[in-house]
């Protein structure tokens, strides 16, 4: 995907994932990956705890691999009344992605979480499941990126989310929501979970093109 291959939603120990970050730094490493996000699910309870050592970690793996990693956090099944507040703590502590967790038809997930997500300091809405036009367009507004998603289950509605992003100008993002080493997606598999929302070769090669200036504003 010109050169740049990246995955900036997925999990380590440090919430529901099977690997610790350097094993899951390494194993995207041999894939060819330019960029992995690491975003732990965390609320209140845990949020000053994972950001830290992701801070800390992503300053040691980023001196010697060719994957960078970016500390990153998922807001996840907070009541929509705490996303603000929780995303600006997370950027304090040094998150350099913050995702929050959508809407998704698979888990009962507050309603309102998307609308909260939009008008908070997050840069991915992750699997928003049936969101809404008016939603869309805020993100629209703020530039915040609507997930494409590789999971199973999260990704039921990925057709609706491209639908719902061409009619407001909202930007896209595909990501794994990897837990597992076979979660990550190699370029092919991730060019087919946005042929399958129904976006053309050339729309997916563009996201990619999009985020390229995103990236870099992060490192």
């Amino acid at each position: 995907m010109n050169g740049l291959m990246f995955d900036l939603h997925c999990h380590s120990i440090f919430s529901d994932g099977e690997l610790i970050p350097a094993e899951l730094v390494r194993r995207v490493e041999v894939m060819g990956y330019n960029a992995i996000a690491i975003t732990d699910h965390a609320d209140s309870s845990n949020l000053d705890f994972i950001i830290p050592r992701l801070v800390k970690v992503a300053k040691e793996i980023n001196k010697i691999s060719a994957t960078k990693l970016l500390p990153g956090i998922e807001l996840t099944h907070v009541h929509p009344d705490q996303i603000a507040s929780l995303a600006t703590q997370a950027r304090a502590l040094g998150a350099k992605i913050v995702v929050c967790h959508g809407e998704t038809i698979t888990e009962p997930v507050f309603p309102g979480t998307n609308k909260a997500a939009l008008n908070a300091n997050i840069d991915i809405l992750a699997h928003p499941g049936f969101i809404s036009e008016e939603d869309a367009q805020q993100a629209s507004k703020k530039g915040i990126y609507l997930e494409l998603s590789g999971r199973k289950g999260h990704s039921l509605t990925n057709g609706h989310v491209a639908q719902v992003a061409k009619k407001t100008g909202a930007k896209l993002i595909i990501n794994s929501d990897g837990h597992a080493p076979g979660d990550f997606m190699t370029p092919e598999r991730a060019r087919q979970v946005g042929r399958g929302a129904g976006l053309t070769t050339e729309e997916v090669e563009n996201l990619y093109k999009t985020a390229r200036d995103f990236l870099k504003e992060r490192f």
